[in-house]
C-alpha cells in the first residue's frame, strides 16, 4: 500500500516538490553560512519524494541545533508549516485525500523544527 500512494504522490506533485526543496537546498549552499540550511532542506526534499512508510521524529539536537532550529523557525519555518496544514486540511475534505493531507501534517512538523529530526 505504501508503494501505491508513493506512486501516486510521485506522479500528482511530489516530484515537483522533491525538485523545489533540492533547488532551494543548493541556493542556501552557495554560502558558508546556508549549508546546515540546505543540508535541512535536502532531508525534506527526500521526505517530499517518496513520504509514505517513513515516520518523523524530532528531538536530539545540542544548543547549536536549538539555536538553528529557532532561526528556522523565524526565517522559513512558521510559512512553511502553515502552508502544509492549510494543504492537509484541503486534502482531508475528501476521504480518498486523507492519507495525502496526513503526509502534509508531517510535513508541518518537520518544518518546524528539522534540525534533530530524523526520518525513518
Amino acid at each position: 500500500m505504501n508503494f501505491i500512494g508513493n506512486l501516486i504522490w510521485l506522479v500528482f506533485g511530489g516530484i515537483i516538490g522533491a525538485i523545489a526543496w533540492s533547488i532551494a537546498g543548493l541556493l542556501m549552499c552557495i554560502t558558508v553560512i546556508g549549508i546546515p540550511f540546505g543540508v535541512q532542506c535536502f532531508k525534506i526534499a527526500g521526505l517530499v519524494l517518496w513520504p509514505f512508510g517513513k515516520t518523523v521524529t524530532l528531538g536530539n539536537f545540542g544548543v547549536g541545533g536549538l539555536l538553528l532550529n529557532i532561526l528556522w523557525l523565524v526565517l522559513f519555518g512558521w510559512e512553511l508549516a502553515i502552508g502544509h496544514l492549510v494543504i492537509g486540511a484541503l486534502f482531508c475534505i475528501t476521504v480518498i485525500g486523507i492519507p495525502f493531507g496526513f503526509q502534509h501534517f508531517k510535513f508541518a512538523q518537520l518544518s518546524l523544527m528539522p534540525f534533530g529530526a530524523t526520518v525513518r
